[in-house]
């Protein structure tokens, strides 16, 4: 169903989405593995990129120095001789080859964010680190063109999208479900074939077998939002094989389904009310009607209501509905760069003109200016529901609502509803949450944002608390938006590179505080190389 949760890196999602974007070409099919058993992991053939295809995000080629390959995977790696998959993987190389560390691998989340299409346009934000290492990202299985998962078409997902998510009459659940039950039936038509293998746990396989043809002894990894899931299962699998990784806005891997769209609900509306105490005090600047946080929230639902009962004109013929405007004010609740946008927004929407936030909602969910979908929307679905186990009934929903309304007035119904995403899916979940305990592995660092609205701060203590003793170590950005390093903050970005660089570990709970000149513990002395790490 249409959900505001996704869990993507907010400055490259919209980037992938609304703006023009970079991918390169690889195959979509299946095909035989060679006969004579194990599949073997032959190095990798790079080759010029092409531009993306309206799966990937669509927009230009990447500039002529990125290179691109395909890598043959097993579908199911309970049969490695069988069918195989390709793998899109998209590289820079370093600039400076004679201090080559190696990869260094990038998911930035999702899941269903195509790597090769966000990785050539922040690559800006991780110049200091292509000095030393090749920058490697990859569209994981079931995404752009690695097997992607497809479900409705471009002109059903706009009605898919624009539908009432937040049903209050038997009515309105009637359609709600049906819609559901809809799409989940074009994604087992059109990609049934695939459903059951696009789980987090054969993607950690896939990125092995991509650390061996790029001839790494160690994965090096940048996970963001759920690439930190990824990583973390990862780690427990090839525990030995881990090298330097962080991980940045920090999915919770103890809790389910549940628990962790209650946390995002109160993630959300905690950053609604850091930008609504933004606005208030910059006084009369601020283009809202409200002389406090919760009166301006107040007239958000009063709005939401407004919508409901009588959308507004958006994006040529499109009219905007309660559940896109919802969507738009959890995209720009991603990054502070955004904060302007959704002030804008609101007060265009409360005249009548629902244009911006439409166009907000769209980067959400992967359309483009032309009415193309990405399959960022059915990989996310496929990809959660291949992972959780939870199947929410109807009347389970409901009897879920006051809580999710009590954490959110504005996100709590969308969130509560979308329980039900995997319900009637066609392939059973694997878990209930991850496994992620990683004995034996190198430190991974982990970075938690105190105003991050998507993986709340908790998620970071969580995660290093599974990881084990001696491998997570923590870091915190006492900041706004989703993720910490594409902040730009100096303090956050001096210890990543440290370590990512030269292996220095910085002090546990270290704290970055941006504009206080506060990074104590952030920055590792000297002589903090953690074992086996040049």
């Amino acid at each position: 169903m249409p959900t505001i949760a996704l869990r993507t890196a907010a400055a490259a999602a919209l980037a992938a989405a609304l703006l023009t974007s970079s991918a390169c070409s690889a195959g979509g099919g299946t095909k035989k593995a060679p006969a004579g058993g194990a599949m073997e992991t032959k190095p990798l053939k790079w080759g010029e990129c092409a531009a993306p295809d309206a799966a990937e995000g669509g927009g230009q080629a990447p500039p002529a120095d990125w290179q691109c390959a395909t890598l043959d995977v097993p579908l199911d790696y309970a049969q490695p001789e069988g069918e195989t998959i390709p793998i899109a993987l998209i590289r820079a190389k370093a600039r400076k080859p004679k201090e080559r560390l190696g990869s260094l691998v990038f998911n930035f989340g999702g899941p269903g964010g195509s790597g090769i299409t966000t990785l050539p346009g922040a690559a800006k934000d991780y110049a200091a680190l292509r000095d030393r290492y090749d920058l490697v990202s990859f569209d994981p299985r079931g995404v752009g063109r690695s097997a992607p998962v497809l479900c409705e078409n471009d002109k059903q997902l706009d009605a898919y999208y624009a539908q009432d998510s937040s049903p209050s009459t038997p009515e309105q659940e009637k359609a709600f479900t049906d819609g559901l039950r809809r799409y989940q039936q074009a994604c087992q038509t059109r990609s049934g074939k695939v459903l059951p293998y696009v789980g987090t746990e054969n993607a950690a396989r896939d990125l092995d077998r991509i650390r061996q043809a790029l001839g790494d002894p160690k994965l090096n990894y940048f996970g963001i939002s759920y690439g930190t899931e990824l990583g973390g299962v990862y780690a427990h699998l090839f525990p030995k094989n881990v090298g330097r990784a962080v991980f940045d806005a920090v999915v919770d891997p103890t809790k389910d389904s549940e628990q962790g769209a209650l946390g995002q609900a109160k993630g959300f509306q905690l950053a609604l009310g850091n930008w609504a105490q933004d606005c208030v005090n910059r006084g009369d600047q601020c283009r809202l009607q409200g002389s406090t946080p919760k009166e301006i929230e107040d007239n958000i639902v009063k709005l939401q209501k407004q919508l409901t009962a009588k959308p507004i004109p958006g994006i040529g013929d499109r009219m905007l509905t309660e559940t896109m405007a919802t969507n738009g004010i959890a995209q720009a609740l991603y990054s502070k760069e955004l904060w302007p946008l959704l002030e804008q927004g609101l007060d265009e929407a409360e005249g009548g003109q629902g244009q911006l936030l439409m166009a907000l909602s769209d980067a959400l969910n992967g359309r483009d200016q032309q009415g193309r979908y990405s399959n960022i929307g059915a990989a996310n679905t496929a990809i959660n529901c291949a992972d959780s186990k939870d199947r929410y009934s109807l009347e389970q929903t409901k009897a879920k609502l006051p809580e999710f309304r009590k954490a959110s007035p504005v996100f709590g119904d969308f969130l509560g509803w979308a329980l039900m995403s995997c319900t009637g899916w066609p392939v059973a979940g694997a878990w209930q949450t991850p496994d992620v305990s990683a004995p034996g592995s190198a430190p991974i660092l982990v970075v938690g944002n105190t105003g991050d609205p998507a993986t709340p701060y908790e998620g970071a203590r969580k995660m290093v608390e599974r990881l084990g003793k001696g491998v997570g170590v923590e870091l915190t950005y006492k900041g706004q938006g989703h993720g910490a390093y594409n902040s730009g903050d100096p303090c956050v970005q001096r210890a990543v590179n440290a370590y990512l660089l030269d292996g220095k570990v910085p002090a546990a709970n270290a704290v970055c505080t941006p504009g206080t000149g506060n990074d104590e513990g952030a920055v590792p002395p000297s002589g903090t190389t953690p074992p086996g790490q040049a």
